[in-house]
Order: C-alpha cells, then sequence, then structure tokens
C-alpha cells in the first residue's frame, strides 16, 4: 500500500484503501490487522484508521476481538455459499419482477447511471477497481430491492452483505465482465417494465454468478 496524502476525507480515503485490499485479497482473509503497521504503512494516524476499520467491520469483512485486535472475516464456507444463493434465488427474482411493474422514468435512470459507472473505464488499479464495482453492484442490487418495496427483504439481504463476501471469493476480470451483460438484460427488461423477462433475466444472473465463483472453492 502507498502512503495517503492528509487531506479532508481521510478516513474515507484510508477505508477505500483498506477495502481495495480486502476485496483483491491482498489482505487474505483471516489474516491480523494490526493498527500500529497500517499507520506506518498509510503515514496517517490512529483515528481514520479506527474509523475505516470500523466501518469495515459493520460491513462484514473485518472482525475485532476482545484482547486481540482486528482481523481479515474468514472467508465464507461452501456450505455458506450454497445458502446465501439459495437465498438470494428465492428472494431477488421476484423482487426483479415486482421492481419492474413498479419501474418509473427516475428510477429507471438511477439504475442506468449505476449501471454506467460500473462499465466505466478507469485509471485506478486493479484492485480498488474491482472493489469499487463490488460496491457499487450492491447499490445496484439493493437499488431493485428497494423500488420493489419490500423493505424486509431488503433488509435481510443487505444484511448478510451478499456482494463483498462473494466477490471476495475470486479476483478475477470475468467476474465483472459477465455480469455487466447480466445487468443489460436486467435494464431492458426494466426498460419495457416488463416483470416476467425482469424475474427470469434476475435468476439468470445468480445463477450465473454462481457458476462464475464455485471454481474458488477448488483452488
Amino acid at each position: 500500500m502507498t502512503a495517503i496524502q492528509r487531506h479532508n476525507g481521510l478516513a474515507e480515503k484510508v477505508y477505500e484503501a483498506l477495502l481495495a485490499q480486502l476485496m483483491g485479497l491482498k489482505i487474505a482473509p483471516g489474516a491480523r490487522i494490526t493498527v500500529d503497521n497500517l499507520v506506518r504503512e498509510l503515514q496517517v494516524s490512529h483515528t481514520p484508521i479506527r474509523e475505516a476499520l470500523g466501518r469495515l467491520e459493520g460491513e462484514g469483512l473485518v472482525v475485532k476481538t476482545h484482547l486481540i485486535g482486528y482481523s481479515a472475516a474468514p472467508q465464507i464456507s461452501r456450505r455458506q455459499f450454497d445458502e446465501l444463493y439459495e437465498l438470494r434465488l428465492l428472494l431477488e427474482p421476484d423482487s426483479a419482477r415486482r421492481a419492474a411493474e413498479a419501474m418509473t422514468g427516475e428510477r429507471l435512470e438511477a439504475l442506468r447511471d449505476l449501471a454506467d459507472m460500473m462499465s466505466g473505464g478507469s485509471d485506478e488499479d486493479a484492485r480498488r477497481r474491482y472493489s469499487a464495482f463490488a460496491r457499487q453492484d450492491a447499490v445496484f442490487h439493493d437499488r431493485i430491492l428497494e423500488f420493489a418495496g419490500n423493505e424486509l427483504i431488503r433488509h435481510t439481504l443487505a444484511h448478510q452483505h451478499t456482494h463483498f463476501h462473494i466477490f471476495r471469493l475470486m479476483f478475477h476480470a470475468r467476474v465483472t465482465e459477465e455480469a455487466l451483460t447480466e445487468h443489460q438484460a436486467l435494464l431492458d427488461a426494466f426498460t419495457s417494465a416488463d416483470g416476467a423477462a425482469a424475474k427470469a433475466a434476475m435468476h439468470d444472473h445468480i445463477a450465473r454468478s454462481r457458476q462464475r465463483l464455485l471454481p474458488a472453492f477448488d483452488l
């Protein structure tokens, strides 16, 4: 990691730097995260580092243990992976259907803007792009759940920190490239307010995502 320049929003910059390392697997699942080491590496004080670690803990990517300190969250198990995708396949396709049926021009534009952000190029390094994609993908899916109108389902999936955990399984361009094509199929269905097509596109997207990431358990 390179030193971070001091300016406003320092905690946000520290958060972004640590998130990129966690998502890109430079900080391995289960590895200790030592605040003093981060102070030296990033050349910032303890305060923004602790703020960033607290935020990452809330997102399920960092674990704080009493009298021990911080560590990267362990990788999800194959069983947790299967259960997570079973939950998504039960909840998200029908939510996409309901979102399509309740679609408005303003909502569609918001989803298109998010899709454009994910497909846009960047001069940032690959790990930062990957972590940014994971975060934007999480927002994209969350907005669809919001538009579907069931807050219990939305909060249930948000609590699982789904996107951070699944994107951390494999640092590979294919994970993002194929997702973009699948997102476009969703947008096409939303554009035509076709509930059945949106449900099918979301089911296909989640099922393909599962297949893309299964090889991570063979490593």
